[in-house]
C-alpha cells in the first residue's frame, strides 16, 4: 500500500523506504559547530580550525562538504543543496580574514545551518524549495544594487576628476 508523507503530496511505494534523518551527518555537524559549551554558547573544531593559518579555514570547509555530499546522495532538492554550498562559502571566505574572520568563524554556524536545511527538506521534499529561491534572489539583488552602487560612486568620482 503506498505511503503519503503529510504535507508534502509525496508517495512512496511499500517497497520504498522513507527518508529518515541521518545520525552520522547530525553529530558531524553538532561536532564541527557546538559540540564545546562555553557558558551560555557553545563552539564546535570548526572556528579552532579557522586559527590555523592558511588551511584551518580550507580543512573546516573541506569537513563541511560531507554533509553537502549527503544531500545530495539522499536526493534533496538542488535549490537547497546550493543554499548549503552557499553557507559553506560565505564561512570559508569571511573566516579566512584575519582577526574578523576568527570572530565570525565563533558565531556563523554553517554546519548546524546546513544540518537544519538538509533535514526540512527531507521532511518537506520540494515544498520547502521556494524559501530557498527567495535567498538566491535577495542575495542578487544585493550583490546588483552594490555593484550599481560602486559604478555610480566611479561614474561621479571620474567627472569630479576630468
Amino acid at each position: 500500500m503506498p505511503v503519503r508523507i503529510r504535507n508534502t503530496g509525496e508517495v512512496y511505494r511499500a517497497d520504498e523506504p522513507l527518508p529518515a534523518p541521518d545520525p552520522w551527518i547530525r553529530d558531524l555537524a553538532y561536532l564541527m559547530d557546538g559540540a564545546i559549551p562555553i557558558g551560555r554558547w557553545s563552539i564546535g573544531i570548526d572556528p579552532l580550525l579557522g586559527l590555523i593559518p592558511g588551511i584551518g579555514d580550507l580543512l573546516g570547509a573541506l569537513i563541511s562538504m560531507i554533509i553537502v555530499v549527503r544531500a545530495v546522495q539522499v536526493g534533496i532538492p538542488r535549490i537547497a543543496v546550493a543554499r548549503m554550498l552557499a553557507n559553506i562559502t560565505v564561512d570559508t571566505l569571511v573566516g579566512s580574514i584575519p582577526l574578523f574572520g576568527d570572530v565570525f568563524d565563533f558565531g556563523y554556524k554553517s554546519n548546524l545551518k546546513n544540518l537544519r536545511i538538509y533535514e526540512e527538506s527531507l521532511m518537506r521534499g520540494s515544498a520547502s524549495t521556494i524559501r530557498h529561491w527567495g535567498f538566491f534572489v535577495s542575495v542578487f539583488l544585493v550583490i546588483a544594487l552594490g555593484l550599481a552602487g560602486i559604478a555610480i560612486g566611479l561614474l561621479a568620482l571620474a567627472r569630479r576628476v576630468w
